[in-house]
């Protein structure tokens, strides 16, 4: 499902916009096990206690991803200082895991700053049993006084449907505005 976010307020107050999309992201995976529900390296179907963000990040010099991850931390402040952090321990290295000792408990996010889209869908080899949802955000553009966000937000219909998916939008969108 693709949805467009109004991030007015985000760039009203400045904040960074990646930062801040990880954080209430997170904030609102973290709310209900259907988006924490996982089969482990084992075989066996769990919920984890909570979800970090795993992110890619872009090197403009050789034109290559790298995914980096931040714990979770509840306030946003000390969540930015974090991934702050990480950017700058983590930022410059190259390859596909840009941060060592990548946690389990991590859902993907990434950004296509490039283009703006109403329509974006991975397909996953062996995708059938991975039920963490996916999110890739697009390029943000203006709509008369707003600030638009294409979000695609891939999940695993085992694990949750359309009502999650709206009411997961409406509370993220509720947690922009505020």
């Amino acid at each position: 499902m693709t949805v467009k976010l109004d991030i007015t307020q985000i760039k009203k107050k400045r904040m960074k916009l990646y930062p801040a999309m990880l954080y209430y992201l997170a904030t609102i995976v973290n709310r209900y096990s259907e988006f924490r529900t996982a089969i482990n390296q084992e075989g066996e179907l769990g919920i984890y206690d909570e979800m970090i963000p795993s992110y890619t990040i872009f090197h403009e010099d050789t034109e290559t991803f790298s995914n980096l991850w931040t714990p979770y931390i509840p306030d946003f402040e000390a969540f930015s200082m974090a991934y702050a952090n990480d950017m700058q321990r983590y930022g410059s290295n190259y390859g596909m895991i840009g941060k060592p000792d990548v946690p389990e408990n991590v859902f993907n996010v990434s950004m296509i700053p490039w283009s703006t889209f109403d329509g974006f869908n991975l397909n996953l080899q062996k995708g059938y049993d991975y039920l963490i949802p996916i999110f890739t955000m697009g390029k943000y553009y203006r709509d008369d006084e707003k600030i638009i966000l294409p979000l695609a937000i891939q999940v695993h219909h085992a694990v949750c449907d359309g009502f999650h998916i709206c009411r997961f939008v409406n509370e993220l969108q509720e947690l922009i505005n505020s």
